[in-house]
């Protein structure tokens, strides 16, 4: 299973999303209430336990965690 899927998985298992497959892979899930701020501690602790990556307090951004594909693109860059 490739990452993007894994995330998405996660995300739609663990936290309240009405239609799974009307997320896009591009939606902030700030913004749609899919995640606040606790939920981001979550899906840090995901990403560490799941792909084997270390999330520093510098890294904990919306650009890195606040959509599937930036978690994704994230994840990618720190296992390179």
């Amino acid at each position: 299973m490739d990452i993007k899927q894994q995330i998405r998985d996660f995300i739609t298992t663990n936290f309240y999303v009405a239609d799974p497959t009307a997320l896009e892979d591009s939606a902030s899930l700030l913004e749609r209430g899919i995640i606040d701020s606790t939920g981001v501690l979550e899906v840090i602790g995901f990403v560490e336990d799941n792909f084997g990556i270390k999330v520093e307090d510098s890294e904990m951004l919306p650009e890195n965690l606040d959509s599937i594909d930036f978690i994704a693109a994230f994840v990618a860059r720190k296992q390179a």
